[in-house]
């Protein structure tokens, strides 16, 4: 079994926002395999069906960005799966130009607080997190109003293919592993 978390904000203000590419993600996985709501569990929105042959749970942390380990922490310790091989992370990246992504097995939080949080409440860099960009701070932004903004119309398209992108590498990942969807979506 699969648990695959996409990290945001949760509530209708943050919504397009480049902090929620994680949740735009999640919500592009659950129409392309039609995975029910299963409600709210593990202070997270969340889901479970099957992507392909493979048995999966979706989930939206409602703790905020900065908390997001709670949620993925009680997750996958009530599913019991091995974190090294069974969780995906989804998450913005501003180091990644809009629209690109980079999937890796493991790694630091560079500098994203709800990966440095589920790091934290996991106790490994270890799992599978596929990031997807959103651009670089310009010059004079405070970071959280940066994160927190809507993308220009010229981003959006590239955006809105990134989230397909990204929904496809999960799908690779739970049907073929994470280094068959590393050496087809880790390019530009």
């Amino acid at each position: 079994m699969y648990i695959i978390v996409g990290l945001g904000n949760p509530g209708t203000k943050y919504e397009g926002t480049r902090h929620n590419m994680g949740f735009d993600v999640i919500d592009a996985l659950i129409e392309r395999n039609k995975i029910p709501s299963a409600g709210t569990k593990f202070h997270a929105l969340y889901g479970t069906g099957r992507i392909g042959a493979e048995k999966v749970a979706l989930a939206k942390p409602l703790t905020y960005m900065n908390l997001s380990g709670t949620a993925v922490r009680e997750i996958t310790d009530f599913y019991k799966i091995d974190v090294k091989n069974e969780l995906i992370v989804i998450s913005d990246d501003i180091d990644l130009e809009p629209g690109r992504l980079r999937i890796r097995k493991k790694g630091s939080a560079g500098g994203q607080n709800g990966l440095k949080d589920i790091i934290g409440k996991l106790g490994t860099e270890e799992f599978v997190r596929i990031r997807v960009g959103t651009g670089a701070k310009p010059a004079g932004w405070d970071l959280a109003d940066w994160v927190l903004s809507r993308f220009t119309k010229e981003e959006r398209k590239a955006v809105d293919e990134a989230i397909v992108r990204a929904a496809e590498a999960v799908e690779t990942i739970v049907a073929d592993g994470a280094d068959a969807a590393m050496n087809k979506y880790n390019t530009r």
